[in-house]
């Protein structure tokens, strides 16, 4: 009887957690449910109150007027490359960077540390003018390095790989240094295969960001068709603010790779977090 009672208790628990974590999740993706119902639902009014979390009709006939509009592809494949090269040089970057800041003794490495953790609560607009200024010293303004250049190394990437190091075993380098490897060889093919997670967590977030690029590539980018997908999003929020559908549209449409990515890499994503936090 008292096992019974307590498998009950138990059972009702389970449903109050789960009930209130599917409304919770509801709260948190009710701007998206609600963009994905306006661009269903053509020639609805969409600043009705309640607004309509879920379409009452499915038509897409906003996914293939925008998509005649804008050059989707085109817009893509600059948003891919951008992102592709970000991504790359932030994990070369962020890991060359944190390896020595996690595995070697040296004087002032906690001081170098602390100072690269202090930049993290400067506002990112405030880097901007100095941004600027360097890509056109460099002289690299209007191409895709201007947008990338600034964006090659971020401190937060810095600070998850040096947690995500400290968490390996140093038997694992002094196993490599017996057998003649040079740091640099270590690096690659002892140290990085185990932080595999944490390489995948920067990936996924350096990714989201250099695809959801939006006023950078507008500052330094001279020609229109160079601009990535978010940017580009623009031209339907100037000339055609009244069709909220097109725009909610084009949105999905320039989220969905974001959500593809995400749900393959979702598993070394909680892997890399868990990890950084125990480090």
């Amino acid at each position: 009887m008292n096992r019974m009672k307590k498998t009950t208790i138990k059972l009702l628990k389970s449903i109050v957690i789960y009930f209130f974590l599917i409304l919770f999740a509801i709260l948190m993706m009710g701007p998206f449910l609600w963009l994905l119902s306006v661009s269903l639902m053509p020639g609805k009014n969409v600043f009705t109150f309640p607004p309509a979390i879920f379409p009452t009709f499915i038509d897409f006939g906003n996914y293939a007027q925008v998509w005649n509009y804008m050059d989707f592809p085109k817009y893509i494949m600059n948003t891919i490359w951008i992102a592709g090269a970000g991504v790359v040089l932030n994990v070369v970057f962020s890991c060359l960077t944190a390896y020595p800041l996690a595995v070697f003794r040296f004087k002032g490495r906690d001081l170098v540390f602390m100072l690269l953790v202090a930049t993290m609560v400067i506002p990112a607009a405030a880097g901007m003018v100095v941004n600027y200024l360097t890509v056109k010293a460099l002289g690299v303004m209007g191409s895709y390095l201007a947008v990338i250049l600034p964006s090659a190394v971020t401190v937060f990437n810095v600070f998850l790989m040096r947690q995500s190091f400290m968490t390996v075993p140093m038997e694992l380098r002094d196993s490599g240094k017996i057998d003649g490897a040079g740091e640099v060889r270590i690096w690659g093919q002892l140290m990085l295969p185990v932080v595999k997670p944490a390489v995948a967590v920067i990936s996924l977030l350096e990714f989201q960001a250099m695809w959801n690029s939006f006023l950078w590539p507008m500052i330094v980018l001279n020609d229109t068709g160079k601009y990535p997908i978010a940017s580009a999003l623009s031209f339907l929020n100037g000339q055609f603010a009244y069709n909220f559908g097109w725009i909610s549209a084009g949105t999905i449409i320039s989220v969905i790779p974001i959500i593809v990515v995400f749900l393959f890499t979702q598993k070394y994503y909680m892997e890399g977090i868990s990890g950084a936090v125990k480090g």
